[in-house]
């Protein structure tokens, strides 16, 4: 590299010398045009070199070639309207007449001998050197000449070069490109792949610098946006037939049906060759920018392999008159270049002189229409590359524009002198290439950034093969990458796209199939990350997204549906009287309290019998009372709880049956002082009259109207919503509020229980034919079993079945009581009146005295 820099400072100095000349033959432009200011040109015309072995013993040859390349040409020749077009703007280069030099480059292998030749100028060392260049067409080509020429500071403008390789200014000082990085293609390549869907895929690169660098980028990026390349191989065209075939196979075993084909047009179109008789179907096929606008690859493969090709593709411009110019073509606008002979030699099978080599015994009279033939020169259909070139001579003049502009004798932008158009130099027109900024008429906009990119922007097309084998491709979106994440991909919505096999869906390329709503993404270790496990959201977990990674808790008061894709609001449950089991409670409830008031009927009609006077028949109506309300009070339990309900229920309950064990407790004690005060001086009965007794019972009944009160107070229960007990549900209960207010009302009704079953006791065997003390004895016996099994009965029973127990335990001890202390008198004033008799009773008396 720096025996390069050494001949080139020299040929730099050649100018300025007098005396100086080529030692050998200098390169002869193929078009050119002497102008105040010369822009330099490479193009490849020729492609496919033959090989010449040198022996080395003579000076060697310059690589002959055996291929045209029309569209090079083209682009040629698209220069040469650009500068003649910009020499007619009397606005953009006022008196300053632009002048070209192109040589023909011949493919990649003389790429620097056509490099240092427009370095060094025409074989007059007298004449103008170059101030840019455009070209060459190749990243690999533009490699070469831009180093060649950085020493010189000439500005190097490559209208397809793409590799992002060339943005290192340290290694490519003076070069520019009218297309975007290949690192915005891959970018832009990973975001299509991530749009459709497509996270399995196959990787075909070539051995070249363009397709080497573009893989390495992609498969970077690729890793980071979690898309997995199921299979990476390359393709080396000078490989024997078994590699070849190795990479078909591997194509169409695969399970990847998007294929990423990174080459460029010479290299796919080998590819395509040589895997034609392999017959590779159903492959959605994404091209790199190099090859994915060529059409006649359609004609090297069948036509079913690219039809649906996608791939990006740089922006396109009609360029008014430009079609007429170049098929206006005649040999004598170029009479220098020896190609536009070879040209018209070879498209109308005739020689333009009698001394030419061409072999075609028909002379030419210059009348032949260009129109008449079909080429890749005459193929307009295709405008992204010469409007590139078109943007790169565009560049240049507005580099110029900004150099020559003169306000007050100094440039308005770098405030030095004003320069003149014969003494300008490429370093000054590198320099100004760097701040230009225009429109073309287009609407595209053009300039360059740091690394000399130009803007970011791309067509995404698609291959759309008639049945006749006519391609068309179509613009189907387009990528800005100037604009924000998210916004850069947009597909057009009003056109079709046809994919591979003439579909009209879009194929499916994944490890896995996607993840429905209702499941979530798990990562399997042992494969790759788009090859990954659906799991199904546990309960209570919902996903609502197509491959969500995460399941998402529902909120308290709802739960997942069937499917884990919606959370839907918890069944809420309470005891309520549509359901059996609050429908019987409510019955026997009802049953009774009617069978109480029943029995208080009974005893008021036969108050003044003496069954009913000896058991004190004021306590017993009382009693009989307190037991309705007590069977009464259950049905607050059930139904739907309130904040005054929960109140009522247990306040009700605590109060009530107060109410009724202390009418139980005052029959008992009545029993026992009946009894004590038969004995002889004994006057207990005038401590425990009436009034006493009811006294008694108020006392013992204020005494939990006051827990109550005091309960109520301070922490009443309430309605509240208990999710512990089951995920699904919520069961609607009565929070107690304070548990010790709960359990001293439950308490002081065991303390008077467990007082009356004492004092019962204690009195069962006293001599009366009704004598109480037996029957309430037995009754707080069931009265206090029922309480002591309801306590772990009701800690350990779930949801509405804690109410249910309680309701049972109020019933159960509610008709123990019932039964007990009034069913058997009610069967004597019914059923066996003889035996309500004051005889009746005495006589038991007697006898039991005896």
């Amino acid at each position: 590299m720096r025996l390069i820099e050494v001949i080139l400072l020299a040929l730099l100095a050649r100018a300025q010398d007098p005396s100086c000349k080529y030692l050998g033959s200098a390169e002869v432009p193929d078009l050119s045009k002497e102008g105040d200011i010369i822009i330099g040109g490479i193009f490849s015309y020729d492609t496919l070199n033959i090989e010449v072995k040198h022996e080395f013993n003579v000076k060697p040859t310059l690589f002959k070639c055996k291929r045209k390349n029309y569209r090079e040409y083209k682009l040629a020749r698209t220069m040469v309207f650009t500068i003649a077009e910009i020499n007619r703007n009397n606005k953009l280069l006022p008196g300053v007449t632009l002048g070209y030099r192109i040589y023909n480059a011949c493919g990649d292998t003389n790429i620097l001998n056509a490099a240092l030749a427009a370095a060094a100028g025409p074989e007059n060392c007298s004449s103008a050197r170059i101030q840019a260049l455009i070209g060459p067409p190749s990243s690999g080509a533009s490699s070469t000449a831009g180093k060649a020429i950085a020493p010189l500071h000439i500005p190097l403008i490559s209208h397809l070069a793409t590799c992002d390789c060339l943005s290192n200014r340290k290694l490519y000082p003076s070069f520019f490109r009218t297309v975007p990085s290949d690192r915005f293609q891959v970018i832009a390549l990973v975001e299509l792949l991530k749009y459709y869907g497509w996270t399995w895929v196959g990787f075909i690169y070539s051995n070249e610098m363009y397709a080497e660098e573009g893989a390495a980028a992609f498969t970077k990026l690729a890793r980071k946006e979690e898309i997995c390349i199921e299979y990476i191989t390359q393709f080396i065209d000078t490989a024997p037939e078994e590699h070849v075939l190795s990479i078909a196979k591997t194509i169409k075993t695969s399970t990847a049906k998007v294929v990423l084909a990174f080459m460029s047009m010479s290299f796919f179109r080998k590819f395509l060759e040589m895997t034609k008789s392999e017959n590779i179907t159903g492959i959605q096929w994404i091209g790199s920018e190099a090859w994915i606008i060529t059409r006649d690859l359609a004609t090297v493969g069948s036509v079913n392999l690219l039809q649906g090709a996608m791939g990006f593709a740089i922006t396109e411009c009609l360029i008014p008159g430009l079609r007429d110019f170049l098929l206006s073509l005649r040999p004598s606008d170029h009479p220098e270049s020896s190609f536009t002979r070879v040209f018209w030699e070879t498209a109308f099978s005739c020689r333009l002189s009698v001394n030419s080599s061409s072999g075609f015994s028909k002379l030419c009279n210059e009348t032949e229409d260009v129109r008449t033939i079909t080429n890749d020169y005459t193929d307009m259909s295709e405008s992204r590359t010469v409007y590139s070139v078109y943007k790169g001579v565009y560049a240049i003049a507005h580099a110029l524009h900004s150099l020559l502009d003169c306000v007050q004798g100094e440039n308005p932008i770098t405030g030095e002198p004003c320069s003149k158009k014969d003494d300008i130099q490429p370093w000054q027109v590198l320099r100004h290439l760097k701040i230009i900024n225009f429109i073309t008429h287009c609407g595209d906009k053009v300039y360059f950034d740091e690394n000399g990119a130009s803007v970011p922007q791309y067509d995404l097309v698609n291959w759309q093969i008639d049945t006749k084998g006519f391609v068309r491709i179509i613009n189907v979106g387009r990528y800005d990458a100037s604009l924000p994440s998210g916004q850069r991909l947009k597909i057009k919505q009003n056109v079709s796209i046809v994919w591979t096999g003439n579909q009209d869906k879009v194929p499916q390329s994944v490890c896995t199939e996607s993840c429905l709503p209702g499941t979530r993404k798990a990562l399997n270790k042992r494969r790759p990350v788009c090859c990954f496990d659906c799991i199904h959201c546990a309960e209570g977990e919902i996903s609502n997204q197509t491959d969500s990674v995460t399941c998402i808790q529902c909120p308290d008061e709802y739960w997942s549906n069937e499917n884990r894709d919606q959370c839907v609001s918890k069944v809420t449950e309470f005891l309520s009287y549509d359901e059996i089991m609050g429908t019987l409670l409510l019955a026997f409830a009802c049953f009774g309290a009617l069978l109480a008031l029943i029995m208080l009927a009974v005893f008021l009609h036969s108050k003044n019998t003496p069954i009913v006077r000896a058991n004190n028949s004021e306590l017993s109506f009382l009693l009989l009372f307190s037991l309705t309300l007590c069977f009464l009070c259950s049905l607050t339990f059930i139904g739907r709880p309130s904040h005054w309900s929960c109140m009522l229920r247990h306040t009700a309950f605590g109060i009530t049956f107060v109410l009724c064990i202390s009418c139980v407790l005052g029959k008992t004690i009545v029993v026992l002082m009946a009894f004590r005060a038969t004995l002889p001086g004994s006057n207990v009965m005038k401590w425990f009259g009436p009034s006493q007794q009811r006294l008694s019972v108020l006392a013992f009944t204020l005494i939990q109207v006051l827990i109550c009160v005091l309960w109520l107070t301070l922490s009443p229960p309430f309605p509240n919503k208990n999710m512990k007990y089951y995920k699904d549900k919520i069961i609607l209960e009565c929070d107690v509020g304070s548990a010790v207010g709960f359990w001293a009302v439950l308490g002081y009704i065991g303390l008077l229980s467990a007082l009356c079953f004492v004092l019962a006791f204690l009195a069962r065997k006293l001599p009366d034919n009704f004598n109480e003390a037996k029957f309430i004895t037995f009754s707080m016996l069931i009265f206090c079993a029922v309480w002591i099994t309801f306590i772990p009965a009701y800690v350990s029973s779930p949801g509405k079945f804690t109410v249910a127990v309680e309701i049972f335990a109020i019933l159960a001890s509610s008709f123990g009581l019932l039964f007990s202390i009034f069913l058997p008198k009610c069967y004597i004033i019914i059923f066996k009146p003889e035996l309500n008799s004051k005889k009746h009773l005495m006589g038991k008396m007697a006898s039991k005295s005896l």
